[in-house]
């Protein structure tokens, strides 16, 4: 827990006592390139006009390397062995659909999220872009390269408290470089995440120091600063006045670091969710396996994050025999549908579900002949998706692949329709557009795509 020496009275005092005209200092973005843009200023009137805060929020699951789908969510029993594999489906509490019987958790709250299966569109490689952006790394790009979605959330509607950054990433760097986050792209550094992991854990505590004291350093670093501003032409002053404020809302709230500290969390809770080693890293380039994570993200949007991204182990089974892929997906399924349910279930008990939104997914699908050389391969032709909470309509299946799970034989759902659904969430118009590098305005999600009426 963050302890902080000082005087709640100081005229200097941060905490939850900052004003209105600090809060703006600290988050006010510049307006968008179009004159339906919102700055924060206009968002902060409207949200004082409506006498609360938006809390709504996302959580963004990735898992790295590209789950397999007709193992998890599309089962295909009646096809040939070397397609179907030996997992069976489970009815779950939604009629008429099943699921793998590896997620009895996950099956007993279907009516509390939705299993996307026709999801088109995949890049062929390993790459998470097209998870944390939505656009294919493979079309043109603007210079500087598409923002993350915790990035355009970032710049499009700022913190929602002055103590919480907008967009936190929990998620753990892969040796693999292209299983990375891609960034903030052409926004530059002010809308990068904030990454509580590491040894950024240990530059939240104030050694000694009063929050005067604090205050006093920091108008002068401010002053000390003033005169490189005037002659900055390019986003690095931008961000590190943007990575200064925020320190400063961290180091004079401990909301933040609370939230960080799982420990203070119910044990039971705890036990839900699971454990798992951070220094593990999967086949030593995908992510550890570590369920602590949602619940870690569960707790920061509490604390007033609006975005927060994870990746969550490692799903790209290859090699050895029929039964390789298969072992490892029974390691790892079990402790999946622990965590993810773990995770919903919370949202329902503690009064998040209209609030926060879950995505899970990966980059692509898998091939539907299982090989004995590398077992299912990548299958850009369709993939599955994972959606819950966000105060959409669950309880259902959308879209539906051929008796081998190759292809989308009905309602095919891309990146994009994904993308524009998350941001109506949050309340942003998906045709809102956010000026690159060159001033030209970008629309935030990839070909225009629609909200989808499914969830809405």
């Amino acid at each position: 827990m963050l302890t902080l020496q000082g005087r709640p009275d100081s005229p200097n005092a941060f905490c939850d006592g900052v004003s209105r005209r600090s809060a703006l200092k600290i988050g006010t973005l510049a307006a968008l390139g179009t004159a339906g843009g919102w700055s924060l200023p206009d968002i902060l009137r409207a949200e004082s006009q409506s006498g609360r805060k938006s809390p709504k929020s996302v959580i963004m699951i990735y898992l790295v390397g590209g789950p397999p789908h007709q193992d998890m969510f599309d089962l295909k029993p009646d096809a040939p062995r070397e397609i179907a594999g030996p997992w069976r489906p489970i009815a779950t509490n939604v009629p008429g659909l099943e699921i793998c019987e590896a997620f009895p958790r996950l099956a007993g709250m279907a009516d509390k999220l939705t299993v996307i299966r026709s999801l088109v569109g995949n890049q062929a490689g390993h790459d998470a872009i097209q998870v944390f952006n939505g656009h294919h790394p493979q079309k043109a790009k603007p210079s500087g390269g598409w923002p993350q979605f915790g990035s355009m959330v970032s710049k499009v509607q700022g913190a929602l408290t002055p103590t919480a950054p907008p967009f936190v990433s929990l998620c753990y760097k892969c040796t693999h470089g292209p299983y990375n986050e891609p960034g903030p792209g052409f926004l530059g550094s002010p809308h990068s995440p904030f990454r509580p992991l590491g040894p950024t854990r240990d530059d939240m505590i104030l050694n000694g120091v009063t929050l005067d004291r604090l205050a006093d350093r920091h108008s002068l670093l401010k002053s000390f600063d003033s005169f490189r501003r005037d002659v900055d032409t390019t986003t690095a002053m931008a961000g590190m006045d943007a990575f200064t404020e925020q320190a400063m809302g961290l180091l004079t709230s401990s909301r933040l670091a609370e939230a960080l500290d799982i420990s203070q969390e119910d044990p039971r809770t705890i036990e839900r969710y699971g454990t798992g080693n951070p220094k593990v890293f999967i086949d030593g380039n995908g992510a550890p396996r570590v369920p602590q994570s949602l619940l870690l993200a569960r707790r920061l949007i509490e604390a007033g994050v609006r975005v927060v991204t994870l990746n969550y182990s490692k799903w790209d089974w290859h090699g050895g025999s029929y039964n390789t892929i298969f072992k490892r997906e029974e390691e790892d399924f079990p402790i999946f549908d622990q965590c993810v349910s773990a995770l919903i279930e919370d949202l329902h008990v503690r009064g998040l579900a209209e609030d926060c939104a879950i995505v899970v997914w990966g980059e692509f699908g898998r091939t539907p002949k299982i090989s004995a050389q590398v077992g299912r391969d990548h299958w850009p032709q369709v993939n599955c998706a994972l959606m819950a909470g966000g105060g959409m309509t669950h309880g259902q299946v959308i879209g539906a692949t051929d008796r081998i799970a190759g292809e989308a034989v009905a309602r095919p759902v891309t990146f994009g329709e994904v993308y524009a659904t998350l941001f109506r969430h949050l309340g942003i118009d998906a045709r809102t557009t956010i000026t690159d590098l060159n001033g030209r305005p970008q629309y935030l999600v990839e070909d225009d795509a629609p909200v989808m009426p499914e969830l809405v």
